[in-house]
């Protein structure tokens, strides 16, 4: 049996109820859906604080129960008791930026109207309004979790969440500021000697996180600083110049940038905008890249 303050344990069951959540309309009505949904993110909160540390959700009680719990000091019959919804999405919001308290209460504050009050909806804000506003903060709980959509909810219905988040206006925004903030906080926390074991055996400060396209180029890290990598295939200008050596000089769309010094990955063109990465960089090609012109001949 999981004990109640694992994140694995807690990640998965958030993917159980999620799972509901993305049912087709004629199998649950939208107020079943959001109800599954609302009951997700405050797993996904428990999830991202407890994979930093279980002391994180756990209630602090005069003789300490809870917290010794917390660090596998005790068992047995002993009760886990976690915080309340409310200090978990403060928590998050001083811990995970972007998140906004104020929008995951909004969605608790509904559940608990529609479970415990007379209300016979779960919201009045419209379906197609709530899924975007909903997904925005599920995500930076997920990026929270070093996870992506594709882990919560699966390949085919990332593509269901992505198109959420695409109708949120703030969306890239938020995505990269996310990301940002999150490469910071890793940084941060192994330079002080704090980086959970757990998240210290995925990433480690120089480790190649490279995607191995065609052409790179170092960068400078929007995150902490340092010296990263932009990548990219696609070549949309060649330049030759000729000395004693032919010079091939590379126009290359950025596509993919990742840092070893915080562990920020940015893969989408949007995203890369706002970090501030340039739309194409430069590189150092060969005679094999010049364009073939064909023969000109004097017929």
């Amino acid at each position: 049996m999981s004990a109640p303050y694992d994140h694995e344990a807690l990640w998965l069951k958030a993917k159980l109820f999620l799972n509901k959540a993305m049912d087709d309309e004629d199998v649950r009505f939208f107020d079943e859906r959001a109800l599954w949904a609302s009951l997700a993110l405050e797993l996904l909160a428990k999830a991202a604080l407890a994979r930093q540390s279980p002391l994180l959700i756990a209630v602090p009680s005069e003789d300490g129960t809870n917290v010794l719990i917390a660090l596998g000091l005790i068992g047995g019959n002993a009760r886990f008791e976690s915080v309340a919804a409310k200090t978990l999405y403060s928590r998050c919001e001083k811990a995970f930026r972007p998140f906004s308290k104020a929008e995951a209460e909004k969605i608790t504050h509904a559940r608990n109207e529609y479970l415990h009050g007379a209300t016979a909806e779960f919201t009045l804000i419209p379906e197609t309004a709530w899924w975007p506003r909903y997904w925005a903060q599920v995500v930076i709980l997920v990026a929270a979790c070093d996870r992506q959509a594709e882990d919560l909810v699966g390949d085919s219905r990332a593509t269901v969440v992505r198109d959420h988040l695409e109708r949120n206006k703030r969306n890239v925004e938020h995505r990269t500021e996310m990301l940002l903030e999150r490469a910071r906080q890793r940084r941060a926390q192994y330079e002080a000697g704090t980086l959970p074991a757990r998240v210290a055996h995925e990433w480690q400060p120089g480790r190649s996180l490279s995607a191995s396209l065609g052409h790179s180029q170092d960068e400078t890290c929007p995150a902490c600083g340092g010296q990263g990598v932009v990548e990219g295939d696609d070549v949309t200008d060649v330049e030759t110049e000729y000395d004693e050596d032919v010079i091939v000089t590379l126009t290359v769309t950025s596509e993919y940038f990742s840092c070893p010094h915080c562990g920020l990955v940015l893969d989408d063109y949007q995203v890369l905008d706002e970090a501030g990465i340039e739309e194409t960089f430069q590189a150092e090609g060969d005679s094999s890249d010049i364009p073939y012109e064909g023969d000109y001949g004097n017929d």
